[in-house]
């Protein structure tokens, strides 16, 4: 399928910023739901420490999980940062940033993602990822279950992993960006009154786990980027953000 014109359509924007320099790399994201941040500090093959700031959280207990990342990462080589397995017990998205970071480490440039996902209309969705402004793979849905591209017609978007295997490193990346994307999606669609109760979530986060659900509480900003007044870190250089 060929990309959509999608400025001023209504849909969930998110945006992934990875800043790399000599010793440090930064990964940024922003979307309707999250703005937070992490710094790796490294000397090319091990990190030596990490930094992580949240500007918006949807969790009153999510900015415990700062520590954990820190906890998680720091000793780690870069180059194992993914196979690391703790993200149930961190914040999952200060973990994706971290993993993102770390295999951008020794990159020169700096790396943009913008994700869209359209909002359903009668169960469908368009979706499709950009890096630097490039489309690199756009998708439609039909109720989670992928209508395009025809390689993978017919099969849920939980079920991808096999075939995202295939692909060459820079497509998987982009590929499983999209896939998390989409599923975050939902929180548009969802009442927040049903989906503010965290002891009925699955065990899969630092603050969806059995000891932390139960004082959890919904807060945060939600903000919608639809309209074309604003994009997601609009607000942050690369390193910090610098306030709207």
């Amino acid at each position: 399928m060929d990309a959509v014109e999608v400025d001023g359509l209504p849909g969930f924007r998110r945006r992934f910023l990875i800043s790399p320099t000599a010793d440090r790399v930064t990964a940024a994201v922003e979307d309707d739901f999250h703005c937070m941040a992490v710094t790796l500090h490294h000397d090319g093959h091990q990190i030596a420490a990490v930094d992580a700031e949240m500007q918006r959280w949807p969790w009153t207990t999510c900015p415990g999980a700062v520590t954990v990342v820190r906890s998680t990462f720091v000793g780690a080589a870069l180059s194992q940062a993914a196979a690391l397995g703790l993200k149930s017990s961190n914040c999952t998205h200060l973990y994706d940033l971290a993993i993102l970071a770390a295999a951008h480490a020794q990159d020169h440039e700096a790396v943009c993602y913008d994700v869209f996902v359209g909002d359903a209309v009668e169960g469908r969705k368009y979706a499709e990822i950009r890096r630097d402004g490039e489309i690199m793979l756009c998708w439609t849905m039909d109720r989670d279950v992928l209508r395009s591209p025809p390689i993978v017609q017919g099969t849920p978007l939980m079920k991808l992993r096999d075939w995202i295997a295939t692909l060459d490193p820079a497509a998987q990346e982009a590929a499983r960006i999209l896939q998390w994307a989409s599923l975050i999606s939902h929180g548009r669609s969802i009442p927040l009154d049903q989906q503010s109760d965290a002891t009925r979530m699955p065990p899969n986060c630092y603050s969806f786990q059995p000891e932390r659900a139960k004082r959890a509480g919904r807060i945060g900003q939600i903000l919608d980027f639809s309209g074309k007044d604003r994009r997601p870190l609009d607000h942050f250089d690369g390193h910090a953000f610098i306030g709207r």
